[in-house]
């Protein structure tokens, strides 16, 4: 056929009637899940929040139910778009850059900042410091607990080191200790950090160490951690994509996240930042999509997970030769991470998480107990539904929460 005749053939194709091609059906989007709130599993963006409501709207719309660190004069914008901030109060700033302020100073700072924020359903808190060292731990303990004695609805917020810090940034010989001193002297009811590790093409080792590390300290003291993660690209790490996207959060879930925060929403003008959500120049970037399809994942997942306990964290097949608690297998070849819960009822549920950041893995799961039936979670709607045929597929990064139904006991 020469090329005359060949678009000729296209052409006519181009024409035929979609009624002959084959019957047609409406296809409608799922609901999305309803949004989480805040107070339940915070989605933010790590950084000042804007002023202007066409861009908080469209934080908004990304997902988000926190707008990042904002000003008292701001409050109502942010509510307007119904989003929350934690409030950045500059007389509490300096008490902490200085790293020292008397009892009075403290109460007479923290009562006039009450009197404008406390009843605000905008103001989800205070911010107070960015990665401080255990030397300013005192000071933030002591303001944290007389914002805590005014306003106990309204959380302090501080964000720590990850575990490559320097010891002289920690302020600590270890970065366990570290973790501890916080817990002890700062007295928050939760923990937050960030932890950058994508580069050459995988995620490192050091993210999940730190998982490991803030899981173990959180679940003895008792509180829940958020965990702030890479949204754009800077330095050497890898630019985003819904790979590394998936990877950062699911992993912070299966080891029991109750909190995501995004580095950043807008791009900085600085060095070679790039591909953040917002670019320099105030302009929607494909990250922006990116951000709104894991983010409505996490709303879909978010009721669930905060209801559960995380049980057990294992690495198939590095550190479960033998299996897991729940599992005995999952099909050959797959690198993926595994946490393990049970709900107030003592009923299991696993998350699966897919390492690679550039394959996709099949599932051919093996309960531990013969004959026990596997839920979905849809990260759509949140409702369960049955797992199995081509469900069981995860796209690069990506993961799964399941329900184990154990098979009903043999009848005497």
């Amino acid at each position: 056929m020469n090329h005359l005749r060949l678009l000729r053939s296209i052409a006519r194709l181009t024409l035929v009637p979609l009624s002959l091609i084959g019957p047609a059906s409406a296809q409608h989007p799922p609901a999305l899940a309803p949004r989480v709130s805040p107070q339940v599993f915070p989605i933010m963006a790590w950084g000042g929040s804007p002023s202007d409501p066409e861009s908080l709207q469209l934080m908004k719309q990304a997902g988000l139910n926190v707008s990042g660190f904002c000003r008292v004069e701001d409050l109502d914008r942010v509510r307007d778009a119904g989003l929350t901030c934690f409030v950045s109060d500059p007389q509490l700033h300096k008490f902490v850059a200085a790293n020292q302020a008397t009892d009075s100073e403290i109460r007479d700072a923290v009562a006039a900042l009450v009197s404008r924020i406390v009843n605000h359903p905008a103001a989800l808190g205070v911010n107070l410091r960015d990665e401080p060292s255990v030397q300013q731990m005192p000071i933030l303990g002591r303001i944290s607990a007389e914002l805590l004695k005014a306003m106990p609805g309204k959380l302090p917020y501080v964000n720590l080191f990850p575990n490559y810090a320097s010891p002289q940034q920690l302020g600590a010989d270890s970065y366990e200790a570290h973790l501890r001193q916080y817990v002890k002297i700062v007295k928050l009811p939760y923990l937050s950090w960030d932890n950058y590790s994508l580069s050459d093409g995988e995620m490192q080792p050091s993210f999940y160490d730190n998982l490991d590390q803030v899981r173990r300290v959180t679940l003895e003291a008792g509180i829940p951690f958020w965990n702030c993660i890479l949204s754009q690209a800077l330095f050497r790490y890898m630019e985003p994509s819904d790979a590394t996207f998936h990877l950062q959060a699911y992993a912070t879930m299966a080891y029991g996240g109750r909190g995501i925060q995004f580095f950043t929403y807008f791009t900085p003008e600085i060095g070679n930042f790039r591909l953040a959500p917002i670019d320099q120049f105030g302009n929607r970037t494909a990250t922006w999509d990116i951000l709104r399809r894991i983010t409505n994942q996490i709303h879909a997942l978010a009721p669930v997970l905060v209801k559960l306990r995380s049980t057990g964290v294992y690495h198939w097949p590095v550190s479960t030769a033998a299996g897991t608690p729940l599992l005995e297998g999952v099909g050959p070849g797959a690198k993926l991470l595994i946490g393990e819960f049970a709900d107030p009822s003592g009923r299991p549920y696993v998350m699966l998480v897919n390492k690679s950041l550039r394959d996709s893995t099949s599932l051919r799961l093996q309960p531990r107990l013969a004959g026990a039936k596997i839920f979905r979670i849809s990260p759509v709607t949140g409702r369960e539904g049955p797992f199995g045929g081509e469900g069981n597929w995860l796209a690069p990064g990506a993961g799964v929460l399941l329900r184990i139904e154990p098979p009903p006991p043999a009848r005497p």
